[in-house]
């Protein structure tokens, strides 16, 4: 019988991250000073960012050894289990393989303390007694929250309103690991007032959080600020997940033939996929599949530009896939994919036709989060279920055509919080949205001009 659980065994865990930027740093350009449109100086993060990190960030490095204390956390939960989901092949009468990495076992329920570990860890060797935070879904911010509980930091979150009113569990999961969280927009920061008076009742947006919580770290000398996704040294955080991954399809006797997730800010998805690119950049036959939602598709129907990554234009300008810093995204249930733009790494390899985006509307995702459920027995959080369809979608088309694909997706959370978006689908009340071009124009007719 064909192995159903592949488990890595805890003393082969990574002891390394893997670093994009020493493969792809060629597709790159720098993140530039908005006053002057020149290439930012480190020193100019010093303010919100410990130096180990943004040493991370521009590191050209392919190997960057793990702290023991964070490897020490890691171990709670890492390994995680590579699974062979046989039950929904079956189900699916598909001839195709198809294998999920689970990352819903962690403390939080999501791949999100891969990189909360290592933030807490370094802030706390700085000196910092404070992180401060946006969170779109809340399984960033309550992964910065348990961290921060292992170091003796505090922790103060910034959730986009709708998510804040349609996830009211986070806040108490949040609050048990010591972290103050706010709505946002917020009356505590100047820029939250501002947002209010002109747009009382906006549903907020990742990028008006970000703008937040930057603030309370740019104002205080004993808070920084953690960014849960996007960035390069978070990315490389995550890498853990897709160096497991290879591992233990070694073990299985399998190659991939694609790598599925989805995509927000782009951290799990880069995450599970990066660590394969030297095979495939090498010419090994493998798809990378981005999976993004219809209501705000930044890969698929946003602009190659240099933007801020928030609404305050407070951040160093990026090149990255946008919608523009000033949309503001519908308040579709997966609240984790609501950012206005996307991990620079992924937006060049997108460009360079190495990684392939497609959008999905909600209700299919729904759909096949219920099939995996059923016959696999988790139940995926809204994100995680843009990668199941894909996955699904996939399997279905080697039915067709009898190819025995081996398809691998990351499980990148669980969705025992997210029952309220359940509900409203069972009770038909998800509206398949795509965003509307005006929406789309007007976004990027606010960008800087570089």
């Amino acid at each position: 019988m064909d192995q159903f659980r592949i488990d890595l065994p805890a003393d082969r865990i990574p002891k390394k991250w893997y670093n994009a930027l020493a493969d792809i740093g060629k597709w790159m350009e720098p993140p530039l000073n908005p006053a002057t449109g020149k290439p930012i100086d480190p020193s100019a993060l010093s303010a919100i960012f410990p130096m180990s990190l943004i040493e991370q960030e521009m590191s050209p490095q392919r190997w960057i050894d793990i702290p023991e204390p964070v490897l020490d956390r890691y171990m709670l939960w890492r390994p995680t289990p590579l699974i062979r989901a046989k039950r929904l092949e079956a189900f699916l009468g598909t001839p195709a393989k198809i294998f999920y990495k689970n990352e819903s076992v962690s403390p939080a329920g999501s791949h999100k303390p891969n990189t909360a570990v290592a933030q807490a860890y370094y802030n706390k060797q700085a000196g910092i007694k404070r992180l401060s935070t946006e969170t779109g879904a809340g399984q960033w911010g309550s992964a910065l929250c348990y961290a921060c509980s292992q170091f003796g930091l505090e922790c103060v979150v910034y959730m986009v309103r709708i998510s804040y009113d349609q996830k009211p569990y986070r806040k108490l999961m949040m609050a048990a690991w010591g972290g103050t969280t706010y709505p946002s927009p917020s009356t505590t920061t100047n820029y939250g007032r501002k947002v209010l008076a002109e747009m009382p009742d906006t549903p907020g947006s990742l990028g008006i959080a970000i703008s937040e919580a930057i603030e309370v770290a740019a104002t205080d000398k004993n808070t920084n600020y953690s960014l849960g996704s996007v960035l390069n040294h978070v990315i490389l955080h995550q890498t853990i997940v897709g160096l497991e991954t290879k591992e233990q399809l070694k073990m299985a006797g399998e190659k991939p033939d694609m790598l599925i997730g989805c995509v927000g800010g782009g951290s799990n998805f880069a995450g599970f996929s990066f660590p394969f690119l030297p095979e495939k950049l090498a010419g090994q036959k493998i798809r990378i599949i981005a999976v993004e939602p219809t209501a705000c598709p930044s890969l698929t129907r946003g602009k190659y530009a240099y933007d801020f990554g928030d609404t305050a234009q407070m951040t160093p300008l990026l090149l990255m896939y946008t919608l523009g810093h000033a949309f503001v995204p519908p308040p579709i249930h997966a609240g984790g994919l609501r950012y206005h733009g996307m991990a620079p790494t992924i937006s060049a390899l997108t460009k360079q036709g190495v990684i392939e985006a497609v959008p999905r509307h909600q209700n299919p995702c729904f759909e096949a989060a219920i099939t995996f459920a059923r016959t696999e027995g988790i139940i995926p959080a809204p994100e995680t279920a843009h990668a199941i369809r894909v996955a699904v979608d996939e399997a279905l088309e080697c039915k067709k055509t009898g190819e025995k694909k081996t398809i691998v997706f990351n499980f990148s959370g669980h969705g025992l919080l997210d029952l309220g978006a359940y509900q409203a689908y069972f009770e038909k009340r998800l509206e398949d949205f795509a965003c509307p071009q005006d929406a789309i124009d007007k976004g990027l007719a606010a960008l800087p001009k570089v």
